[in-house]
């Protein structure tokens, strides 16, 4: 690939070429999830069902609502 003197792209040159630069990414990335899912569907036919990732990833639990420990008082290991 051709070096680019950033220096010496105007605003608009810069914002197309990240615009372009994205969209690449894009597309690479979409080709290899279609090829990663190809596969798990391939590899599914042997035992359980593949699981499909969330499109988002689940937010954090605020301290409030985390999972607390029991009150019991007993003794944990070392």
């Amino acid at each position: 690939m051709a070096k680019i003197d950033l220096d010496s792209l105007s605003i608009e040159e810069l914002a197309a070429l990240r615009e372009h630069a994205s969209d690449k990414l894009f597309e690479k990335v979409a080709a290899r999830r279609a090829e990663l899912e190809a596969e798990l569907e391939k590899l599914a036919q042997y035992g359980k069902p593949a699981k499909k990732a969330e499109a988002v990833p689940a937010a954090k639990a605020k301290k409030t609502e985390e999972v607390r420990e029991p009150r019991d008082p007993v003794a944990k290991a070392a």
